[in-house]
């Protein structure tokens, strides 16, 4: 299933989980005696010893500190981090996290690196088939941790998002009127454009879909698309080039960055 957690993901845990049974063993205390210390029942500890659940940065901080480790413990955060997140968010995350230029254009509802928690949390409870309530969690905090990106100016990110998604009112009306607030927090940063495209436009060089293109620290770019099922990394050159260009088109037709936040303001207002 898609919200399977995979392999690598599953190694990961499963050593984070053995290191921590190799501290508690050699401080000499059972599984219920670490619980009691560190605010969390026996069968919490058995289940991230055994690699059955990804211990929250809480957890391995107090761990850490109980067991003596020194650091050890607790420097493993990274990694659990890391394996919460489901492989193509992984995958994707590493891209974002390389990149120094951003560009996407959105079709369906907004891009993730602009949702708030509620927007996010409202998407995933829609799937269908419906997904598990940690399953939920563990996508919205996903989710939600690649929007760290916002915080590196040195990294410029530029949207395209359309008009009907600025509308639909996903999770309810208080959620949209929270949704655009945000956008307008993020539209004034200044490694951030946002740019809405109307619905009345009669020329779009969008109608092939939603589109991301990432140029990276060591020079090449790559693209990234998503479809129902299945998610695809671009890399060859021609296809690359047809991205950019289909972008900049898309840029050009759409409101400026400036007309796009007044736009923003006045739907707030409507909300």
């Amino acid at each position: 299933m898609e919200h399977a957690m995979d392999d690598e993901s599953a190694a990961v845990l499963r050593a984070v989980g053995r290191q921590i049974k190799l501290w508690r063993e050699r401080a000499g205390l059972t599984q219920s005696e670490l619980g009691a210390a560190i605010g969390y029942g026996e069968e919490q500890v058995s289940s991230v010893e055994r690699g059955r659940r990804a211990p929250k940065p809480e957890f391995l901080d107090a761990a850490d500190r109980v067991l003596g480790a020194g650091g050890i413990i607790s420097a493993m955060k990274k990694d659990v981090a890391d394996a919460r997140l489901p492989r193509k968010v992984r995958d994707l995350a590493r891209l974002e996290e390389s990149a120094v230029e951003l560009g996407v254009y959105g079709n369906h509802n907004l891009h993730g690196l602009l949702q708030t928690e509620e927007y996010t949390r409202a998407l995933f409870e829609m799937r269908r088939p419906g997904y598990p309530e940690d399953e939920i969690n563990r996508q919205v905090e996903a989710r939600m941790g690649r929007q760290s990106i916002f915080e590196r100016s040195a990294t410029t990110l530029t949207f395209v998002q359309e008009e009907v998604m600025l509308r639909r009112p996903l999770g309810g009306r208080l959620v949209l009127r929270r949704q655009l607030e945000r956008l307008m927090a993020v539209g004034q940063l200044r490694n951030v454009e946002i740019q809405v495209m109307p619905t009345d436009r009669e020329d779009h060089a969008g109608m092939g879909g939603q589109l991301q293109v990432l140029k990276l620290g060591d020079g090449t770019t790559v693209g990234y698309t998503e479809a129902q099922l299945a998610s695809y990394l671009i890399s060859d050159p021609k296809d690359i080039q047809i991205l950019e260009l289909r972008y900049g088109i898309i840029r050009s037709q759409a409101l400026t960055p400036r007309e796009s936040l007044a736009f923003i303001e006045k739907l707030l207002g409507e909300t």
